[in-house]
């Protein structure tokens, strides 16, 4: 009879207590406020922008938040409370590195402040523009477009850290797993769409992950031969 104690039904599935673990860990992560003159967890400054990369270092997908920089990651990554993550515009599985740049100016303002909203758009745009311009399909997967910036900023520090241990990344990291994963999200987003009436970014994001995912097909299909490693059919009866 098993032990109830050695139950694994009892305990998420090992790769959701990797990101847990790890996201904890980038979190708690020091960074310095020159303002208030200390060190505080990255995760506790209030404005920012973040950004999440593959397991190529892709750029996948940029953001921002006013509410705190650990609640808006932690919604996209482990509870599914987002759009982007309802919706199969951002598949978790995919994310290997953050990227954050917080605003130490406005961690006393309040969300609705103007300047500091303007602030924060200004910034999102830069590093959504930035992103794109370093993409190998000159395209992340957002749905929409940061709005235009109405001020001039200068991007602050920021802190990349990998949010995947080594066990892992042995998993996730294979191209034939990463392949079925892509093939999976897009036929959820593709499902999404044909069932309700959607904008463009929509559409937008499935022909982008259609070209990550003939990218990485046509990567691996080489690398295993190509058109040298495809045998030839052997002769006889239809029925053979």
């Amino acid at each position: 009879m098993t032990d109830r104690n050695q139950d694994n039904t009892n305990f998420p599935p090992f790769e959701t207590q990797d990101l847990r673990a790890n996201l904890a860990a980038f979190i708690g992560e020091p960074f310095r406020d020159p303002v208030a003159g200390i060190d505080r967890p990255i995760g506790q400054f209030k404005w920012g922008v973040y950004a999440f990369f593959d397991y190529d270092g892709e750029p996948i997908y940029v953001g921002q938040t006013k509410e705190k920089i650990s609640t808006r990651i932690r919604r996209h990554l482990t509870n599914q409370r987002t759009d982007a993550v309802a919706m199969s515009v951002l598949d978790p599985f995919e994310v290997y590195e953050i990227e954050v740049w917080p605003l130490p100016e406005f961690q006393e303002t309040s969300a609705g402040d103007a300047q500091a909203k303007a602030h924060l758009d200004a910034l999102e745009d830069f590093i959504y523009q930035q992103a794109i311009e370093r993409s190998t399909f000159k395209a992340v997967l957002n749905e929409k477009d940061p709005p235009t910036p109405s001020v001039k900023i200068i991007a602050p520090p920021s802190r990349r850290y990998r949010i995947v241990s080594d066990d892992v990344y042995k998993i996730r990291s294979h191209p034939d797993f990463r392949i079925a994963r892509r093939a999976l999200i897009i036929s959820r987003l593709a499902q999404v769409i044909s069932e309700r009436k959607v904008q463009g970014g929509l559409r937008r994001v499935m022909l982008t992950q259609a070209k990550r995912l003939q990218w990485l097909a046509q990567r691996r299909y080489e690398a295993l031969g190509g058109a040298a490693s495809v045998e030839t059919e052997s002769g006889g009866s239809v029925d053979d």
